[in-house]
């Protein structure tokens, strides 16, 4: 480790001189030796590998299935249409996808494109790409760091790291550092990291790794590593597929069966028995998922959340954790004065006031680099959050400069820990100092008391380190001021001590509520930073995320732990502090490794690996990097951890409508074959044509789905805990709900299909008997001059009660606990539309004669209409009668 090594020391290692650098020959065999410094990307897939990618899925190769046996059937018409949904499902997966995996693009862009460097004792300018281990690269303000190095000489320079790091400042760098032992990233302070920036004075370094060696390539790896999971809803549905696959076999082997026993023909008993399998295969099921899911993604965007991968808008709404990085996410990402302390008195900044307290604005405004100057803010963020506090009492540095001129300086200076400004005042001239509190006090003589100067008395010094050891315990970073007056020379010797400053990068004001709120939907809160503990600590209590010490860990001790440690440990932790990218994954994946589904919000490019390894990944939009929205599945557009606790909602109100409308779809199915399974069984005719299945499922049944799909999410979703990610879609009396409706919605069908028969016998004086059915249906009449097909209107009257009465089933479906009168149906314009639609669907391919023919079905009179309007009312009416049981029994109990 370079960071554990002098300079001298690395450079020996390295076999180079500082003042030389590298020979050019000696870089272009060290190139061709360990390649070039860039990322090495993933083979990104083509659109026709994402689109096979689609396809493999079981529901899919069941819809296969169904359109082979449809051509099987010769019923091409129906694979067509199922060919058709199966495409349009693979496009819309295809869209989505070819949006994500840019990751690896974004890292790439984040590397420096050039670089300062010596070689041959010569300094040059050369690609970022052709750096090598070995060179010596020169640093200055604004400059990329272009590959990892190991500081030679730093000159007041400060490196921002938040992006690697998760440090909320600029950090301090120090080449004569030599680290004892192993230590984090941010930390060392001898080592400048590739693709960060640096924001303050100069430097030197040698680059010790480049490409996938550096810490940034560490991340490509491990974004490159990653392996894609399913989702639980995904995982629910493939066990779906399966379930249902295994049914088709298990009916086409019970038909051939009975085939046998019956002693019917077998040819024409299989051909039978495969289109009753095709009736136990939902075929709009897939696409329906697929479309819910795609809605609820325009409804995401409504409440500041885009969507990247399709399955993630469920997945949110199963999260039981959000591990949440702090800087810029739960803290406002910016460096904020919010303790004063100046005449012996601790004061929240608000209280701060110009006219009295003049020399403490002046002083720590003059005394400042940075400009906010046209709406810019340029410099430290330490120093503009000095210029914030200005502004609080309306006072800018530009303004005071016209009146108070700088004459002097002595610039920052790491050694120091000190800056100071000297100014023209009227006829006075006066020097301000600001720095590290315990190196000023050292160098004051007098202090500045209610607008008075006398003599420092070590009860002063004594007040004012409680007053700063106050402000350090609360996670704020102290700075002191001190003036001099008539001294132009800026000598900081013999100040008079003024006050104390205290800041911090304050939470956001809303996120302490949307903790509260995931808390009472049983979702805990995670803090993960780069930033120290005691920073980390104060903001998690602020928050209401943690209550002690003991509830967090830093990035040191998690080096002391296996992974099966802290899978025992994480379930009593509440805060990560000072961890790396590495550490991230392995909080992630012990948090699944106890039953947690995963979400991790993050920024910076240290989030991406974490964001990618999460259940789902929340990435910020604004002050996101590339690198964290190209590995996220979420990015939440306004950076506002409320976002999250508003798009939570939205994922369990979706996954909620998508397991309603599985449920309807798979009990209207089921309803399918057991009318068609006891109709054969009992010898009769097929009471349904592979084309009713067809329209029945495609239409009828997706229209009414998708009015399921974008109910609105009930008022109480939040309040709920989230489910178990094991749960089956037929959890809570989701399997006994489906075969209760799949029956009765079958002896609808089967009676419906046996009405006409039975009135035919009854008019031909003959015994209602199963022979008597069986032969009826085999008859044709002569109607009024025209042929009567008794087993087209028997087809027709099941055909008809089979599709209206799934129309009603699905209005009973909105809501398993609250009647129709309760449901405020207006709330759901979609599922009015969509009964509207079906039923005049409905009537259209039983009327209109063109369609009668395709679909082999008789006209209705008014009459009959009615009646089978009346039969296919009952699945609403069992509706009713259950809720007002259920609501009885609730008060008796």
């Amino acid at each position: 480790m370079y960071y554990q090594k002098s300079s001298e020391d690395t450079l020996l290692n390295l076999n180079v001189q500082a003042s030389n650098g590298l020979t050019q020959d000696e870089a272009k065999k060290r190139l061709e030796e360990n390649g070039p410094n860039t990322l090495v990307e993933k083979q990104r897939k083509t659109i026709l590998q994402m689109f096979l990618a689609q396809l493999k899925d079981t529901m899919i190769y069941i819809l296969f299935a169904a359109a082979a046996i449809s051509v099987i059937l010769h019923e091409i018409t129906d694979a067509v249409i199922i060919l058709s949904i199966v495409v349009i499902n693979a496009v819309i997966g295809v869209v989505q996808e070819s949006k994500a995996e840019a990751a690896l693009e974004a890292l790439k862009n984040l590397s420096s494109p050039t670089a300062m460097i010596r070689r041959n004792g010569k300094v040059m300018e050369i690609s970022a790409s052709e750096l090598v281990a070995g060179d010596i690269v020169i640093l200055e303000a604004g400059r990329i760091i272009p590959a990892d190095l190991r500081l030679l000489q730093s000159v007041n320079l400060k490196v921002e790291e938040s992006a690697l790091t998760g440090e909320s400042v600029p950090v301090d760098k120090d080449a004569n550092f030599i680290a004892a032992g192993e230590m984090g990233i941010g930390d060392r302070i001898n080592m400048a990291y590739s693709s960060t920036s640096v924001a303050y004075g100069r430097g030197e370094g040698v680059v010790v790794y480049t490409g996938m060696d550096t810490e940034i390539g560490k991340i490509a790896s491990m974004l490159n590593e990653s392996v894609e999971e399913l989702t639980p809803l995904q995982k629910r549905l493939n066990d779906l597929g399966k379930l249902l696959g295994i049914v088709a076999i298990v009916i086409v082997a019970a038909m051939f069966g009975m085939a046998l026993l019956q002693g019917r023909d077998i040819i024409e008993m299989l051909i039978t028995a495969i289109a009753l399998a095709v009736a136990a295969i939902p075929e709009g099921l897939t696409a329906v998922v697929t479309i819910v899911l795609a809605l609820g993604v325009q409804r995401m965007v409504k409440v500041n959340t885009i969507v990247r991968k399709l399955p993630a808008v469920e997945t949110l709404g199963a999260v039981s954790v959000v591990c949440s990085d702090k800087t810029g996410t739960l803290t406002q990402n910016k460096m904020t004065v919010t303790k004063i302390y100046l005449d012996n008195q601790t004061k929240d900044v608000t209280e701060l006031s110009f006219d009295k307290n003049t020399v403490f604005v002046k002083g720590f405004v003059l005394c400042n680099d940075a400009s906010t100057a046209n709406n810019e803010r340029i410099g430290d963020p330490t120093e503009l959050a000095l210029l914030d506090m200005g502004k609080l009492v309306n006072v800018t540095r530009e303004g005071l400069e016209q009146t108070n001129p700088r004459i002097n300086e002595q610039s920052f200076d790491s050694a120091r820990k000190l800056m100071t400004t000297v100014h023209k005042e009227d006829s006075k001239v006066m020097s301000y100092t600001k720095g590290a509190m315990d190196i000023l006090l050292g160098r004051c003589s007098k202090i500045y008391l209610n607008g008075e100067v006398t003599e420092i008395t070590d009860q002063h010094k004594e007040d004012i380190n409680t007053a700063a050891s106050e402000m350090a315990r609360g996670a704020l970073r102290v700075l002191a001021l001190g003036y001099k007056e008539d001294d132009d020379t800026a000598n900081e010797e013999n100040l008079t001590f003024v006050g104390l400053i205290g800041m911090i990068d304050p939470p956001r004001p809303e996120a302490k509520d949307s903790v509260r709120v995931l808390e009472q939907a049983g979702i805990t809160t995670i803090m993960i930073t780069g930033d120290h503990k005691d920073t980390a600590l104060a903001i998690a209590k602020d928050l209401g995320i943690a209550e002690n010490e003991n509830q967090c860990i830093t990035g040191s001790d998690l080096n002391e732990l296996t992974q099966e440690q802290l899978n025992d440990r994480v379930r009593d932790l509440r805060v990560f502090a000072r961890v790396s990218p590495e550490h991230k994954v392995m909080i992630v994946k012990a948090f699944k490794y106890n039953g947690s589904i995963v979400s991790m919000t993050g920024d910076g490019v240290n989030d991406a690996p974490s964001l990618k390894a999460a259940d789902i990944g929340v990435a910020m939009g604004i002050t996101g990097t590339d690198v964290a929205k190209g590995a996220a599945d979420m990015v939440l557009t306004d950076d506002n951890f409320a976002t999250i606790e508003k798009a939570v909602a939205e994922g369990r109100g979706i996954y909620h409508n998508i397991k309603k409308t599985v449920l309807f779809l798979l009990s209207s199915n089921f309803g399918e074959v057991i009318s068609m399974f006891s109709a054969i069984a009992a010898g009769l005719a097929s009471p349904l044509q592979s084309i009713h299945i067809l329209w029945i499922n495609l239409i009828t049944d997706s229209l009414p789905g998708l009015a399921l799909g974008v109910d609105p999410k009930d008022t109480d979703i939040m309040k709920a805990k989230p489910r178990d990610p094991n749960e089956s879609l037929f959890a809570h009396g989701g399997l006994i709900f489906t075969v209760y409706n799949g029956f009765m919605i079958a002896a609808l069908t089967l009676g419906a299909f046996l009405w006409s028969p039975i009135i035919h016998l009854n008019a031909e004086g003959m015994a209602v008997t199963l022979e008597n059915i069986k032969w009826m249906l085999g008859q044709t009449l002569i109607v009024n001059g025209a042929d009567y097909s008794i087993i087209e209107h028997a087809q027709t009257y099941a055909f008809t009660t089979l599709g209206v009465s799934q129309l009603f089933h699905a209005i009973g479906m909105r809501n398993y606990d609250k009647s129709l009168f309760k449901m405020k149906m207006f709330d759901n314009k979609s599922m009015i539309a969509a009964f509207i639609i079906g039923l005049a669907l409905q009537i259209a391919v039983t009327e209109i004669p063109i369609l009668t023919e395709v679909f082999e079905t008789s006209q209705l009179s008014l009459k009959e209409w009615g009646n089978l309007i009346l039969i296919s009312m009952v699945p609403l009416l069992s509706h009713e009668i259950i809720v007002a049981g259920k609501n009885l029994f609730g008060k008796t109990a």
